[in-house]
């Protein structure tokens, strides 16, 4: 027996919401151009999020990222999407990205890092991999 409510009611449930990252990459020689934006599905709205990107390929040691974005590790930038409104894009977040050596092709990983505390019953939309070539072209994910 639940004690503190009427039969069936939840307190303190998790808010859920499907988060989504959409946009492309472009490689040429040692630069990596990424566009991304987020969006919230729903049901809930997220408060604050951020996302990981992370390259099969070293970083240079120097980067110029956006304000909203950090560094992480050898291969990895964080980046702050900001609040996420229900059925709404996100703003979105462009950085290009210098790698230590210039490569035939990389590997993007696309995943959250703070999904602002909700649940997301969708997984398979927010954690993308992106292989990407040095054509020149953008990838799109």
């Amino acid at each position: 027996m639940v004690a503190g409510g009427p039969a069936g009611a939840v307190s303190g449930a998790t808010p859920r919401a499907d988060l989504s990252f959409h946009g492309s990459a472009v490689l040429t020689g040692d630069r990596v151009e990424v566009r991304l934006t987020p969006r919230d599905a729903g049901p809930s709205a997220v408060k604050d999020a951020s996302v990981r990107l992370r390259w099969s390929v070293a970083l240079a040691e120097r980067q110029e990222l956006p304000a909203a974005c950090a560094r992480t590790g050898e291969r990895t930038v964080v980046c702050g999407t900001g609040a996420l409104a229900v059925g709404r894009a996100g703003r979105t977040l462009r950085l290009t990205v210098g790698l230590r050596r210039a490569a035939s092709e990389v590997t993007l990983e696309v995943e959250p890092a703070w999904n602002g505390g909700v649940s997301d019953p969708d997984r398979s939309n927010d954690r993308l991999k992106v292989l990407v070539l040095d054509t020149g072209d953008a990838y799109a994910f």
